[in-house]
């Protein structure tokens, strides 16, 4: 069972109110890549890892990237208090606006929902820990992307953070994967 402070992971500040750099962070909350797809990928992929090590550190990674989507969502949501319809509406976040006001929404910067079919799971260790260096690859190069488009200096440093987590998670997936390939090899099972 987890134990939940009252805190983010690492504390988001902003310069000020800016929609325009809020309608590109949402892909971080509810695009194909995000948070919400690498926490729900890997809290579903330890049910079939093969070692204790294994799903721990799957457990520990996914619950991990549900808080970075609690940042993710707190960014937006500072980017966007106080901002007026029109000003939703300038940057390209009327069609947000008007389903949700100001409120989050799982959904890319264009307004697609996020799906289940971003989640991936095969059962297979080997096949979900090498996807899993994908995905952590993928976000790695999104928060640079982030990193690159944002005019927020406060903002930025809070995207240097989480694309350094998506670097540590890669590097665990890789140990992890190495270990359950001697371990499945010790069993034969390859």
């Amino acid at each position: 069972m987890w134990v939940y402070q009252k805190k983010l992971e690492y504390p988001v500040r902003v310069s000020g109110p800016n929609p325009k750099l809020a309608k590109v962070i949402i892909t971080q909350y509810g695009g194909p890549d995000g948070e919400l797809s690498a926490s729900l990928r890997y809290l579903n992929q330890r049910y079939s890892m093969p070692t204790d090590k294994a799903r721990g550190l799957l457990t520990d990674i996914g619950t991990e990237e549900l808080a970075h989507m609690e940042i993710v969502a707190t960014i937006f949501y500072k980017l966007t208090r106080g901002v007026s319809p029109e000003q939703m509406q300038a940057a390209g976040l009327g069609g947000h606006y008007a389903q949700h006001n100001h409120a989050l929404f799982w959904s890319d910067p264009e307004g697609v929902p996020w799906i289940a079919a971003y989640v991936q799971a095969t059962g297979d260790p080997i096949t979900d820990l090498t996807e899993d260096m994908d995905a952590e690859q993928k976000a790695r190069s999104t928060y640079e992307h982030l990193i690159n488009l944002s005019d927020d200096p406060c903002v930025t440093d809070v995207l240097r953070f989480l694309r350094e987590r998506e670097i540590v998670h890669f590097q665990r997936f890789g140990e992890t994967l190495n270990d359950v390939q001697g371990f499945l090899s010790s069993k034969k099972v390859f």
